[in-house]
């Protein structure tokens, strides 16, 4: 493991008790410690936070009381949890580092006339309230530093934060360190990379990440009347020690959060139209196991680095695929395993033809008086689909025998 020139840095390690760094942070770290631009991708629980936060330690100057380190967080849970993990370190330093997170919900005013007379060296926050105190107050002075890091950038664009974080990218000086993680590289975000960085290190960790991890795949067929129903069925099966269940919007959470709790689970919702302290008391009911079940919408779960998740239950399949990796990469993490269950309908054929991209092994159940039995396996599946796709050639051959013939 890499070992670095300050040794409050290495203490902290020690008393975080890090054995080994992750893959992304293996590959990041020594760039970003030597100013690289960076590009990270990897799902969320990777390490991207430390693949980030430490080199920004190692490069820090704490005798400067100027701002040194900008990061940028979609969100106000996963700029609170950046947050944590800095101060943490920083913990481990005989004297003092300004570390101070700007994030919707917080005193605004307050927030400025600090400011006006302070500036902290780390600087962690969400791009709307960032751009408020950079641009429309102009009393966070961000000029100075020498690093910029933007985290779950694919998400923070897809909120429609474009606008903000390019005025907050044009304040930095040119020279600076950009580091960009992202889950995904989608083409919007190719564009904002090569129009931002300068030959960035590109650390794109492997896309059929989902078949190198312990993890289970079942499929129960439902229909859209019967789709509660066999849920209900469904929990009865297994007690998870945490399970989430994923919704594709933050109405379905909420109602089937609240259905459940009818039931006596112990559950809550993790959705958009929570206010802030909700969402602080429902991350330190899932932090204490307060809870059994998480109901989540993705876009409110992204980037929320959730331990212990024993069970992920997709309610339907998500409308964008590449959501069905993250959600099962929340399980079967340090060196555990886990299961994801999904319930499908009839709709549902290309999502089972992305899967087979991904080399994802998966089984079809079905419940029969109260217990999952195993219906067939995706090799059987595909056995069938490849002698459908073999009898349909020959039978188009044929059809053009018999015209040639005639």
């Amino acid at each position: 493991m890499y070992q670095f020139k300050k040794s409050y840095i290495n203490n902290a390690l020690k008393a975080l008790e890090f054995q080994t760094f992750t893959e992304i942070q293996e590959k990041i770290i020594p760039f970003a410690i030597k100013g690289r631009d960076i590009i990270g991708a990897s799902e969320t629980g990777s390490g991207k936070s430390h693949a980030f936060l430490l080199p920004i330690f190692e490069r820090l100057d704490e005798s400067l009381n100027k701002v040194q380190a900008l990061i940028i967080s979609p969100t106000r849970e996963l700029a609170s949890q950046i947050e944590k993990f800095a101060k943490e370190i920083a913990a481990h330093y005989e004297g003092h580092i300004s570390i101070k997170s700007f994030k919707g919900g917080s005193d605004r005013e307050k927030e400025i006339a600090w400011l006006k007379n302070n500036q902290p060296q780390i600087v962690i926050g969400t791009p709307g309230k960032l751009y408020d105190l950079l641009v429309k107050e102009n009393v966070l002075k961000i000029h100075t530093a020498q690093t910029l890091v933007i985290d779950e950038t694919d998400m923070a664009l897809d909120q429609g934060f474009m606008k903000e974080i390019e005025a907050i990218v044009s304040t930095v000086k040119k020279e600076s360190q950009m580091m960009v993680f992202s889950a995904t590289i989608p083409k919007h975000l190719e564009h904002f990379v090569q129009k931002s960085m300068h030959h960035p290190h590109k650390v794109i960790l492997d896309k059929k990440r989902l078949k190198h991890l312990d993890i289970n795949h079942y499929f129960l067929r439902t229909t859209e009347e019967n789709r509660l129903n066999d849920l209900e069925s469904l929990l009865k099966t297994f007690n998870p020690y945490l399970a989430i269940i994923f919704t594709n919007t933050k109405e379905e959470a909420s109602q089937l959060s609240g259905h459940l709790r009818r039931l006596k689970y112990q559950v809550t919702a993790l959705h958009g139209d929570l206010s802030p302290r909700e969402r602080k008391q429902v991350l330190r009911d899932i932090d204490k196991l307060n809870v059994q079940y998480i109901v989540a919408s993705d876009m409110a779960s992204r980037g929320i680095d959730i331990k212990g998740i024993s069970h992920v239950i997709n309610y339907d399949f998500p409308k964008d695929m590449t959501f069905y990796i993250h959600r099962s990469g929340r399980t079967g993490r340090m060196k555990q395993s886990g299961d994801v269950y999904t319930l499908y309908t009839k709709k549902n054929q290309q999502a089972f033809d992305f899967l087979v991209k991904e080399e994802v092994s998966f089984e079809f159940v079905t419940l029969k008086k109260g217990e999952l039995i195993t219906k067939e396996t995706d090799q059987q599946v595909l056995t069938r689909a490849y002698q459908k796709n073999v009898q349909h050639k020959q039978n188009r051959l044929h059809s053009k025998s018999r015209k040639r013939v005639k």
